[in-house]
């Protein structure tokens, strides 16, 4: 039998579970999701689900089940099931969906620890990170910054100054899969019963880095690439995996493109740390441009704040804002929508 402690069930959890008219019935955690099958970890061993067709239908993309998430469902045998009931996310990392303006794609759901992972051979991309970061701050989870392949002979004063404006921010860790003392130090840092999950570009090395840390090969990786000398995508799906008496991996495919999903654009002055910079303006409702009295485009010009830092700040601010005007146009048209499809059920009813 499966302890779910080991895989974050909690007392939370279980409250809410027995609040369900499903409470009878069989909860589990989706490790993987396969287009629209889902595998789900419980005590009795791993169920391959399908979804109930209101769950599947009546249910927005985003909302849908993904890894992480836990849910109920009905067994048909000892292998097979319906999920039948999503209980409620936490925690749950998004990023805007490519090719659209205002849609989520749901990453992973009640995640504790976000490991930014980024090599060292060419890969390091500061602005990359500030925005990893960012959508990760945005959900509630702790982001950590790891720079990887750190057995390569490059010059990392570039680096150290990039990250300086980091370093105070979130934990940074530079590793080697070639390098135990490096790996401990990671796995150290996730307790048991906590999720981490992995974000980064591909060829990175972040399967490589959860074979390291479970000590044994759970993921596929493949060999460096010789016309490039940068690692080979691999993973083509999020997969959670259990770390041997410790917490619980996340790895994700390789990403070009992070979209951020933000609601409100004017958190991201706190979560860049600018808030208190921000309270000595002039104007309560500045936007850090143009205006004047503005303490921040003072403290670029007094160089306290980064002018690049700065730059990336408005460039995240713009597209948030872009998102979050997009994402109140969309929910106005659907409950519009929804108000006309209810009246016209109405007048069917009055027939």
């Amino acid at each position: 039998m499966i302890n779910l402690e080991t895989y974050g069930w909690n007392n939370r959890l279980d409250q809410q579970k027995h609040k369900s008219i499903h409470k009878a019935l069989f909860h589990g955690r989706i490790a993987i999701v396969h287009r629209t099958r889902y595998e789900v970890v419980s005590e009795g061993g791993v169920f391959q689900c399908e979804l109930t067709g209101s769950l599947l239908f009546g249910k927005s993309t985003s909302e849908l089940p993904c890894v992480g998430d836990w849910v109920i469902f009905q067994a048909f045998d000892d292998h097979n099931g319906i999920i039948v009931e999503m209980l409620s996310r936490e925690r749950t990392l998004y990023r805007k969906k490519s090719g659209t303006v205002a849609d989520r794609q749901a990453i992973a759901s009640y995640v504790d620890k976000a490991f930014i992972v980024q090599s060292l051979d060419g890969n390091f991309n500061v602005r990359k990170v500030e925005r990893f970061r960012v959508q990760i701050c945005e959900a509630g989870i702790q982001p950590i910054l790891v720079l990887n392949k750190a057995d390569l002979s490059v010059d990392r004063k570039p680096v150290d100054e990039a990250i300086e404006h980091l370093v105070h921010q979130m934990p940074v860790y530079f590793t080697s899969i070639h390098q135990p003392q490096t790996i401990r130090e990671i796995r150290a840092s996730i307790s048991r019963g906590e999720t981490a999950i992995f974000v980064g570009s591909s060829g990175v090395g972040k399967s490589s880095l959860v074979n390291a840390l479970c000590e044994r090969t759970v993921l596929a990786t493949s060999d460096i690439s010789l016309s490039s000398g940068k690692g080979r995508h691999t993973s083509t799906r999020r997969e959670m995996v259990l770390m041997d008496n410790s917490g619980i991996l996340i790895d994700t495919p390789g990403v070009r493109e992070f979209g951020l999903a933000i609601d409100d654009p004017d958190s991201l002055t706190k979560i860049m740390e600018f808030s208190d910079i921000a309270e000595s303006c002039r104007f309560k409702d500045c936007e850090h441009v143009n205006e004047p009295g503005c303490a921040i485009l003072e403290a670029v010009n007094n160089h306290t704040l980064d002018r690049k830092v700065y730059e990336s700040y408005i460039k995240l601010r713009k597209e948030a804002w872009h998102f979050s005007a997009s994402e109140h146009e969309k929910r106005k048209r659907e409950k519009s929508f929804s108000k006309i499809l209810e009246e016209v059920k109405q007048r069917k009813a009055d027939l």
